[in-house]
């Protein structure tokens, strides 16, 4: 257990050092309208968004931040917000956590068809010495929230062994309405896949197993499914050179490590807030925050910036690992480091997704936009100065039918709000 504990706090060390890689050539940024459609400020209200927003057939967008007006167990500790904003950036609703009912949210938002959401809180729910979240002992909830922001219900909370604790992801629903998402820890320790039924009913589908590093360990950014009932995600751990994986989870909770990360080009470590997506062709792709360009040292010594990969199944059931991007092939990592957010793709096939570092300077300031097309070329969509702007985007692009893409900054903006931190983050809006 101990040796676990180091290597999680490895892993939350290495989140802070951030990354990001590319391994063709960077195209100049081309002409876009970028606009701050919400700049949060000082008050009870949101602060610090992450997480991908998500967008109504109405152009509302739906997010989670800090901020709020629930204090959790602590004098100052604000346990953070739900928040509904219309199409032209106006707040239209704030829900704040307590404490029981959630606290520090994290991963995102799923908005079902009747526009109840659906989301997870790091910490939260019931009190025991098993969980001890920043010594809280509590373990996170998941919850459904109506479409009025007004009524909140905590469908489980987790306890440790064998549920899990400290859910970081983001959820999917299947047809029915059952929820799946992962815990980062809890269970045997290495974290768990779990599902919970539209009446609240929890079932572990998959614990990894300690201290067997091989199956993976700490699945931070929950799954996505295929038509056949299959899961998919990553472990930001673990696998045959500890560098994390990319597992498959069938029907019957069977896991098959489908890649495991040998910290060179391919990547190391996948990103912590980066699930995976999937194309019709049953191709999955995502990022990883460290390696592939280990000869720059702007990033984290020689653990190279990050990389935008592809994990592709062949006849024999084997797979593929393909590096398409690393990042900081630029001088000055003005093409960006550290993929934080996962990515999103268009019809066409070509990708996006934020950096957290590089763009502006090469060592703190302030991430960047990009666009991967199908031939390997980057284009920076937006490079963020930490001003007005915003800096550090963290989470997860969104696009509409127009191709507009929304996303938000975790600091910058009013820097007068906890300027300590630079700012309390922006939502923005890039259109084509």
């Amino acid at each position: 257990m101990a040796d676990s504990a180091q290597r999680r706090g490895r892993i939350w060390r290495t989140s802070l050092t951030l990354v990001l890689l590319l391994a063709s050539a960077l195209v100049p940024a081309q002409a876009r309208i970028f606009k701050v459609l919400h700049t949060f400020h000082s008050g009870k209200g949101p602060q610090f968004p992450s997480g991908r927003l998500v967008l109504d057939a109405d152009g509302n967008l739906y997010g989670i931040a800090g901020g709020g007006k629930g204090t959790c167990f602590v004098k100052n500790n604000l346990c953070g917000t739900v928040f509904k904003m219309n199409k032209s950036g106006k707040l239209v609703w704030v829900y704040s956590f307590s404490g029981p009912d959630g606290d520090e949210p994290y991963g995102g938002l799923l908005r079902d068809a009747s526009g109840n959401l659906f989301g997870v809180t790091i910490a939260g729910g019931v009190n025991t010495k098993a969980c001890l979240v920043d010594s809280f002992r509590v373990c996170g909830v998941v919850f459904k929230l109506d479409p009025t922001g007004k009524k909140e219900t905590v469908l489980h909370k987790f306890t440790n062994n064998p549920d899990g604790e400290e859910p970081e992801s983001l959820l999917i629903e299947d047809s029915i309405g059952n929820l799946y998402g992962t815990t980062l820890g809890g269970g045997s320790d290495f974290g768990t896949v779990f599902k919970v039924s539209p009446e609240g009913k929890e079932t572990v589908l998959y614990t990894f197993p300690w201290p067997n590093y091989a199956y993976g360990a700490f699945p931070y950014v929950g799954v996505i499914g295929d038509s056949a009932g299959n899961l998919y995600g990553t472990t930001a751990d673990g696998g045959e050179f500890d560098y994390g994986t990319v597992y498959e989870l069938d029907s019957t909770s069977k896991e098959t490590v489908l890649y495991s990360f040998e910290g060179e080009s391919d990547g190391k470590f996948p990103s912590l807030g980066a699930s995976l997506i999937r194309d019709p062709e049953g191709n999955l792709y995502g990022t990883t925050q460290l390696g592939g360009n280990e000869q720059v040292n702007d990033c984290d010594g020689d653990e190279g910036c990050g990389v935008v990969f592809k994990v592709s199944p062949n006849s024999d059931g084997t797979w593929t690992d393909t590096t398409l991007y690393e990042f900081c092939s630029q001088s000055n990592c003005t093409d960006g480091w550290y993929p934080a957010g996962g990515l999103v793709r268009d019809a066409a096939g070509n990708l996006y997704g934020t950096t957290y570092r590089g763009g502006f300077s090469q060592s703190d300031c302030c991430g960047v936009v990009f666009k991967l097309d199908t031939t390997g070329k980057s284009t920076v969509l937006h490079t963020f100065t930490g001003g007005a702007d915003g800096s550090y985007p963290q989470a997860g692009l969104v696009r509409d039918a127009a191709g507009n893409i929304y996303g938000s900054a975790s600091s910058g903006g009013d820097l007068n709000c906890q300027p300590s931190y630079g700012g309390c983050g922006v939502v923005f809006r890039i259109t084509p």
